[in-house]
């Protein structure tokens, strides 16, 4: 399967840091809400957590006007987690921005407790539209 990028941002002076490029904090902001929307979909359910990060690799850095965006990708499925990759990328030259080998989301409970979620493949695009976007 190849890596689907959905989201774009687009980078605004609320978003820099003191050497006028995007935040890092910013950024991982907008990779964590990405990717557990991805979880949430694949796995069908409300209750995913961010469980694990792995090494986080910034390429470049971007500047403001710049527009971005954040691809995820399943590598594997666990008993209670899905493992995704990330990428991001600069929309206007695909150069790459950062690059995450592995972050890890749980199902669980109304507890908080890990629960297992029975999935073993990602849902198709069209399909997620039509289950969770009904009018």
């Amino acid at each position: 399967m190849e890596m689907q990028f959905h989201t774009r941002k687009w980078v605004k002076p609320e978003d820099l840091n003191p050497n006028n490029s995007l935040f890092g904090g910013r950024l991982l902001q907008w990779i964590d809400e990405e990717a557990v929307i991805y979880a949430i979909v694949n796995l069908e359910t409300p209750r995913v957590v961010t469980k694990y990060i792995s090494e986080i690799n910034f390429i470049s850095a971007p500047r403001i006007g710049d527009i971005i965006e954040i691809g995820i990708i399943a590598t594997d499925f666990g008993a209670s987690t899905l493992n995704v990759r990330c990428e991001v990328r600069n929309v206007a030259n695909h150069q790459p921005i950062l690059t995450i080998d592995r972050m890890v989301f749980a199902s669980v409970n109304e507890t908080g407790k890990p629960t297992r979620h029975g999935k073993t493949t990602v849902r198709i695009e069209n399909e997620v539209r039509d289950h969770y976007f009904v009018d």
